[in-house]
């Protein structure tokens, strides 16, 4: 048996995350505070006490579901000795997750990333005007037909594949008229479930490239070591670590597809039966259930999660 702990990306982040675990453990309240102190910025409070539409911009969204993923490794660490290096085979982060993952496995200094997550958020949302973009979730599509959907919507502008997550769930990423285009086209070819994401840009797509550029810049001032476990990067779905192969890997990550089924799937092919999503949400467990039923797959976020999860 083999297990790789996962990290979840954007839109898992809930007002109150990581409240219970930063009052039961003094491992989780110094993440949180630590990250203030990186950022500047009460973060912590804006997590648990929002308000939600702060919590919900882009450059709080991420080094927040960060943070919280991080204090749930550090008290696993803590309260049960257990260590990524010797507990887990890979690591892997759905988008921002990316980060938390290279974070966990050593690779990153926590302040280095909550100030490339908050840096990353910030060229992210300015690489588009509000309004301008758009993501859509194409269900019961699979990667190739949401390809040839999205460059047959595209017309001039730009559409593309941006997320494959699950079997039948791949979001597509663009301006905000091609997108549209690609819902209908959808629609056309037998799919009738098609919605449109509340995100605020279009992530994961070519206009995300000034935000690639900002990534680029940024990650060559940052130290990066090499992972204690293998990263499972996004944009290549295989192992990697290699540090400047990653930091390259993290700059194509802003415009280049999230493979999130492939990952899941080549980490099975390498003997994965078992995920610990560390985190908010349980977004990464309902998708490997859709991946494969017979993946083993928990989330942790509350102290009673952690309790249960090292005792067993």
């Amino acid at each position: 048996m083999s297990r790789a702990i996962v990290f979840p990306g954007q839109g898992s982040q809930a007002v109150g995350m990581g409240r219970e675990l930063a009052e039961a453990f003094s491992a989780a309240r110094e993440v949180f505070e630590e990250v203030d102190e990186a950022l500047q910025q009460k973060l912590s409070r804006l997590i648990w006490e929002g308000p939600e539409a702060d919590l919900t911009l882009t450059e709080n969204a991420q080094p927040a579901l960060m943070a919280m993923s991080m204090a749930v490794v550090r008290v696993l660490s803590d309260q049960g000795n257990w260590h990524v290096k010797d507990q887990v085979a890979y690591v892997a982060g759905h988008s921002l997750g990316e980060y938390s993952a290279l974070a966990a496995a050593g690779s990153l200094t926590l302040s280095d990333t909550a100030r490339l997550l908050k840096l990353r958020g910030q060229a992210m949302q300015k690489a588009v005007p509000v309004g301008q973009g758009a993501m859509a979730a194409l269900l019961g599509v699979d990667l190739d037909l949401a390809r040839a959907i999205a460059a047959e919507a595209a017309a001039g502008e730009v559409c593309a594949a941006a997320n494959d997550n699950a079997p039948g769930q791949v979001v597509v990423s663009g301006t905000k008229a091609a997108v549209e285009r690609a819902m209908a086209l959808a629609a056309e070819k037998g799919f009738k479930r098609s919605m449109l994401l509340p995100v605020s840009a279009p992530f994961h797509c070519p206009l995300m490239q000034p935000a690639a550029d900002a990534m680029a810049e940024a990650l060559s001032r940052v130290t990066l070591r090499a992972p204690v476990v293998p990263l499972m990067a996004n944009v290549t779905a295989a192992a990697v670590t290699n540090p400047d192969e990653i930091r390259s890997l993290l700059v194509a990550q802003v415009t280049g597809t999230v493979r999130w089924r492939e990952t899941v799937l080549a980490m099975q092919a390498m003997g994965v039966d078992r995920l610990v999503e560390a985190g908010a949400g349980k977004v990464l467990a309902g998708l490997a259930k859709r991946i494969d039923k017979e993946l083993l797959a928990v989330s942790l976020q509350t102290p009673a999660d952690i309790e249960a999860f090292l005792k067993g």
